[in-house]
Formats: structure tokens, sequence, C-alpha cells
């Protein structure tokens, strides 16, 4: 398997999904800390269940259809 830059990439981007589920759904000192520390970064990138599933899906989707064309 090459890596390319789509592909290291992509699997950045499923790393910080995976991360951020697990702080959303298993951490609440975490999702308080993020809140507490970047108070603007955190009103217009909200750490909610909802958006992290939607991130979560988004990039395996885009997953999907980089390993459809080869890439990954």
């Amino acid at each position: 398997m090459v890596l390319t830059i789509e592909a290291i990439i992509f699997y950045l981007l499923l790393l910080d999904s995976v991360c951020g589920n697990l702080i959303v759904w298993f951490s609440p000192k975490l999702l308080n800390w993020y809140t507490n520390t970047w108070k603007k970064f955190s009103r217009v990138f909200p750490a909610t269940k909802g958006w992290m599933v939607f991130y979560l899906i988004l990039v395996c989707w885009i997953g999907y259809s980089l390993n459809r064309l080869g890439i990954v």
C-alpha cells in the first residue's frame, strides 16, 4: 500500500473523528475543558454527540469513496 497525500489526510481525519467521538461520548471532563478553554471556537464548532456522529459518518463515506478509487 502506497501512502499518498490523500490517504494521509484521510487517516488523520479518521483519527480526529474517532477521538472526537470518544471524547463526546465517554469523557465529560475533556468536553468541559474544550468548551471552557476554546469558548469562541466551541461556539462555531460545537462538540455535541450529533455533530460528532455526523463527522464520523462523513469521514467514513470519504474513506469508502477513496477505497473505491483505489487510493486507500
